[in-house]
């Protein structure tokens, strides 16, 4: 029975039925959201043929499997890969279902759940498309395949793709390997050390270790050192995206690099102004014996001149990007190159675009050297003037702020921008957030994080940053993106937005916005919706407590208020243009529009006024408004749209 080899198998081969793959006990339940799902669906479209290229595989990753014999057939216990091969077939079952893409292969499941008989029958009710009433269902697996069919709809939408040619290449050209674990594994031991195990070595630790390796051609041995010691001490402070970077260096060093007895200012020239600056901190290798082995510099560990001392409290903050998508941000700022925001892409970004084409070794240092210090300045910047999500008193909730320094080197967390006595500045920071926190529910994903490289392309480059320029710019980076791309007949590419502004004029609503993309199943991206609510928000706050203390999250379902498909008792909406309008939807969460969307609109309002998720909803469910028919949603599309049109009129 034991089969050792490692098979590659294309999608179509993988699930046609010819294998059964189980998920055993031990395993975790299936727990991917829409990242992860918008992720998968993205690196596949990623990797279509663009023009008259030849098609290309992509290797999705691999199944590792244990072979064992179950009622006289062989089937594979998934050891690791299970969430990415749960996904597959809620994937597949969403075309089959949902696209009108008929998959002869694909007629039944070859993936079941041990001990998990709920699983099993969620993934066979995805499978069949059919969730019968009188039966509780894993409400992962069957959000996943809601999440799966909206995610699906709006990026083929978005990138012009039909669905025949997504299929095509998904089940022909996207390849995954099997590898199976000797039969003599002890799985409960082995599933332990896999998950405990040490990572394999990250992209940007080996992206690190070719840019210090740059610094091997400096010939004075002093120079050498203090130029490897600023360069690494600089990359391990701004790669934890968790910790403000001040907290990256000893107290000594604070002073020197963010200010004496301030912390949050940054004056610097370039990378060769603030090695002088840290001149004594900075060769103390030199003068110890005692130098770190290989096997400690894997491990992690640094030179004792650049212990960083750990004095804020773990996990407070969470940054809205990880470090290797970071790197990729600073590049793209540093040069102003269209880099691409995709980490899959690091190393070739870095070193087969840049760095491999610099011949001479002091271009080399010198490009090492700009970006980390382009680096730095934009951690600090990044943790200044970014959102995070903060945890404290038992609360999480979206965060901008400082870091303030007290006497004797204590230290807290202050509004980024304004006092907390300044009730204008304190409108102003929430006004900053609102922005942020707009951009990032709407684009969670990290290869598509154009806002945040426009927030960090501006801060960047100003001599002094101010709330009132900063809430400016980003108020016209979102409006480039809806009117430019969204809603646009000819949409315009990110870049050119954010780099190149002053190319793009201001498009004309009667001819250059098309506004079928303001109807169900047209719309490309959630920032529509939310745009509308920030601008709601910010017109009507001012006179309304409950607008006012309102707060963006993550919602990734169109909800058509008025019902598609009414209970029993409730009259279906004839006039589909109304009914799919603009003034009919809104963008609240998952979870609410699986439970509740085919109630009427009276008991939707009995339910959703306990806890706004959206403020468009919010005026949807006006007291004033007797009964949300024809009527009432053509007057609302039109105010809404008004709104919208508002927008390109206002030149300030």
């Amino acid at each position: 029975m034991e089969n050792n080899s490692i098979y590659e198998f294309s999608i179509e081969k993988l699930l046609n039925g010819d294998s059964l793959y189980v998920i055993p006990p031990y395993q975790r339940n299936y727990a991917w959201g829409e990242e992860q799902i918008t992720q998968l669906i993205q690196d596949i479209i990623d990797y279509l043929p663009k023009g008259k290229s030849s098609k290309v595989n992509y290797y999705i990753g691999t199944l590792i499997v244990y072979e064992r014999e179950q009622n006289n057939s062989i089937v594979y216990e998934t050891i690791d890969g299970q969430q990415r091969l749960t996904t597959l077939s809620i994937l597949t079952s969403v075309i089959q279902n949902k696209k009108n893409y008929r998959i002869e292969w694909f007629d039944k499941l070859n993936l079941a759940f041990d001990s998990r008989k709920n699983s099993t029958e969620t993934l066979q009710a995805v499978f069949d498309d059919h969730f019968p009433t009188n039966k509780e269902f894993n409400t992962g697996i069957k959000d996943a395949y809601e999440l799966a069919d909206s995610i699906l709809s709006k990026k083929l939408t978005e990138h012009q793709i039909s669905i025949d040619i997504f299929a095509d290449f998904l089940f022909k050209n996207v390849k995954i390997l099997r590898v199976p674990v000797p039969h003599d594994t002890n799985l409960n031991h082995y599933f332990e050390i896999m998950n405990s195990r040490g990572e394999q070595l990250e992209k940007h630790e080996v992206l690190k270790a070719k840019l210090l390796g740059v610094f091997n051609s400096i010939s004075d041995e002093v120079e050498k050192l203090k130029c490897t010691n600023l360069f690494h001490l600089i990359w391990e402070a701004c790669s934890n995206m968790e910790k403000y970077v001040q907290y990256g260096f000893i107290i000594d060093q604070r002073h020197i690099i963010f200010g004496h007895n301030d912390w949050n200012r940054f004056e610097h020239k370039d990378f060769d102004d603030l090695k002088q600056k840290l001149d004594g901190q900075l060769n103390f290798a030199l003068e110890s014996d005692e130098q770190l082995t290989i096997d400690e510099i894997i491990a992690g560990k640094t030179f004792k001149s650049l212990y960083r001392e750990t004095d804020e409290s773990p996990d407070r903050f969470t940054s809205v990007i990880n470090f290797q998508n970071f790197l990729l941000h600073v590049l793209r700022i540093q040069t102003k190159e269209d880099v691409p925001l995709d980490d899959k892409k690091l190393l070739s970004v870095f070193l087969d675009k840049k760095l491999n084409l610099l011949y001479s070794d002091e271009d080399k240092i010198s490009f090492a050297k700009t970006f980390s210090f382009s680096l730095l300045k934009s951690k600090f910047l990044f943790d200044k003037y970014v959102i995070k999500r903060e945890f404290i008193g038992g609360i999480d909730k979206w965060s901008l702020k400082r870091l303030k320094w007290y006497d004797k080197n204590k230290v807290s967390y202050v509004n980024s921008f304004g006092l907390e006595n300044n009730e204008q500045e304190l409108d102003d920071n929430k006004n900053v957030l609102m922005l942020l926190a707009m951009f990032h529910v709407s684009i969670p994903t990290m290869v598509y994080k154009h806002w945040l490289n426009a927030s960090l392309y501006y801060l960047f480059y100003q001599a002094e940053i101010n709330p009132i320029n900063y809430i400016q710019y980003l108020e016209d980076t979102v409006k480039s993106f809806v009117f430019n791309r969204f809603l646009a007949k000819d949409f315009k590419d990110y870049y050119p937005m954010i780099f190149e502004p002053e190319t793009l004029k201001t498009p004309s609503w009667d001819l250059e916005i098309d506004e079928e993309k303001l109807t169900y199943g047209n719309i490309t991206n959630n920032l529509l919706f939310n745009y509308v609510d920030y601008l709601l928000w910010k017109k009507l706050a001012p006179n309304d407590a409950k607008i006012k203390s309102y707060d963006f999250s993550a919602r990734s379902s169109v909800e058509h208020y008025y019902p598609q498909t009414p209970m029993e008792g409730f009259p279906k909406m004839e006039n589909s243009e109304a009914l799919n309008s603009f003034g009919n939807l809104c963008l609240i969460s998952h979870s609410k529009n699986s439970r509740l969307s085919n109630f009427s609109p009276l008991n939707k309002k009995e339910f959703y006024l306990k806890n706004m998720d959206s403020v468009k909803q919010y005026l949807m469910m006006d007291n004033s408004i007797l009964e949300w028919n024809e009527g009432a949603i053509e007057q609302h599309n039109t105010k809404m749209i008004d709104l919208l049109k508002s927008q390109l009129l206002d030149t300030k």
